[in-house]
C-alpha cells in the first residue's frame, strides 16, 4: 500500500511552491557555504594581509605608477581627528609602510573591488571574514537560546506545579530587566570582569551572552504548547504502554511542537546577528584581533569623515543580503510548517 507522505515532507514540497523562499534558500545556503570555506582557510584566510596602499579606492582596473603615489600622498589626513580616531597618530607609519609594499600594491590593486581599509587590507576578504564571525555567533547562540528555552519550556509546560512556578519566577527576573541592558552588563562582566580571564578571546563569551538572554520567548512558546499537548490522547496513549516522562516530553509531544521551536530558532539568528554587530560596533563583541560586520561598520564611522565610504558599503551590503534573505526564509519556513495548512 501507498504510504501518505509525512510532515516534513509535506512541508518540504509546500516550501518548494513558494518562490520567494526557495530564491532565499539559495541566498543562504551560499552564505553558509562561504562561512564554511572561510573557516577552513580556502576563503579570505589571509584577511589580515595589506595587500594595498591604505585606503586604496574600489577598482577592478589597476592604476598607474603615478596614481599609486598621488593615492600614497593622500593617506594622511588633512584634518585633526583625534579626538574621534585614536589610531590617527599612526596614520604616518602606515603610509611609510604603504611605500615599502610599493611593488606588491601594483601587482594586487586590480583585486580590491571592495577597495582597501585604512592600512591597505582587503574589503572584501574582511567582509567575507566578518560573515563568517558574525552568521557562526548568531546560528550558535540561537541554538544555544533554542536548547534552553525549549527544555526549560517542556519542564514547565508538562510538569506544572511547583515547577512551573519555579521556571515562571526565572522568566520573570530576566525580563524584568530590559533586553539591551542585560546583554550590556552581561557584556561589560566578560570583557572586563572576573569572567574576562576564563573566556580570553575568541566568540564563545558573545554566544554565551546572546544564548543566556535571548532564551525568554522560546521558553513561553514551548511552555503554552506542551500544557496543551500534555493532555492529548496520543500523550495518554503513551503513558498506557509505559512511556516514561521523558519518552512523553522529548519522543512524543516534541515532535509535534517543532515547527514552533524551527521557526523560533530561524527568527533567533536574525535577531543575535543584529545584537552581535551591535555589541562589536560598540567594542564589546569580538576581540579586536577578529573582525565581524559590527567591527567594519565600527572602523567605517571614521573613515567616513575622510570620505573613505567603500567599508561601510562592504559591510551593509554583506549584511542586509544575509538577514533579508533568512528573513525571508523563515517566513516561508513558518508557512510550510503552519499545521493549519496541512
Amino acid at each position: 500500500m501507498p504510504r501518505s507522505p509525512g510532515v516534513w515532507s509535506q512541508a518540504w514540497a509546500r516550501l518548494r511552491r513558494d518562490r520567494v523562499g526557495m530564491v532565499s534558500l539559495v541566498v543562504v545556503a551560499l552564505f553558509f557555504v562561504l562561512v564554511l570555506l572561510a573557516q577552513f582557510g580556502v576563503v579570505a584566510g589571509n584577511w589580515q594581509k595589506e595587500v594595498g596602499v591604505p585606503f586604496a579606492p574600489p577598482t577592478l582596473v589597476g592604476a598607474d605608477e603615478k596614481q599609486a603615489d598621488v593615492e600614497k600622498a593622500e593617506v594622511v589626513p588633512n584634518v585633526d581627528i583625534s579626538d574621534i580616531d585614536p589610531l590617527a597618530k599612526y596614520y604616518d607609519e602606515w603610509a611609510r609602510r604603504a611605500s615599502s609594499i610599493k611593488t606588491e600594491v601594483d601587482v594586487k590593486r586590480d583585486t580590491l573591488p571592495f577597495g582597501g581599509d585604512r592600512i591597505g587590507r582587503d574589503v572584501l576578504d574582511k567582509a567575507i571574514k566578518g560573515a563568517q564571525v558574525s552568521i557562526l555567533v548568531g546560528l550558535l547562540a540561537a541554538v544555544f537560546a533554542t536548547v534552553i528555552g525549549t527544555f526549560l519550556g517542556a519542564l514547565a509546560g508538562y510538569f506544572g506545579g511547583w515547577v512551573d512556578d519555579a521556571l515562571e519566577w526565572v522568566y520573570n527576573v530576566f525580563t524584568s530587566v530590559p533586553y539591551i541592558l542585560l546583554i550590556f552588563a552581561l557584556a561589560a562582566v566578560f570583557k572586563s570582569g572576573p569572567m574576562a580571564k576564563v573566556f580570553e578571546g575568541g566568540i564563545v563569551p558573545v554566544i554565551i551572552i546572546l544564548g543566556v538572554v535571548g532564551w525568554t520567548g522560546i521558553y513561553r512558546l514551548v511552555r503554552a504548547e506542551y500544557m496543551k499537548h500534555r493532555s492529548r490522547e496520543y500523550v495518554r496513549a503513551a503513558e498506557a504502554i509505559g512511556a516514561g516522562n521523558l519518552s512523553r516530553m522529548f519522543g512524543h509531544i516534541l515532535p509535534n511542537v517543532s515547527h514552533v521551536v524551527l521557526v523560533q530558532l530561524s527568527l533567533h539568528v536574525v535577531s543575535f546577528i543584529k545584537a552581535e554587530v551591535i555589541l562589536s560596533f560598540l567594542g564589546l563583541g569580538v576581540p579586536i584581533d577578529m573582525v565581524s560586520w559590527g567591527t567594519m561598520l565600527n572602523e567605517a564611522q571614521t573613515e567616513l569623515v575622510l570620505g573613505k565610504w567603500w567599508q561601510l558599503v562592504a559591510a551593509t551590503a554583506f549584511m542586509a543580503t544575509f538577514v533579508t534573505a533568512f528573513a525571508l526564509l523563515t517566513d516561508a519556513l513558518r508557512d510550510a510548517l503552519d499545521p493549519k495548512l496541512r
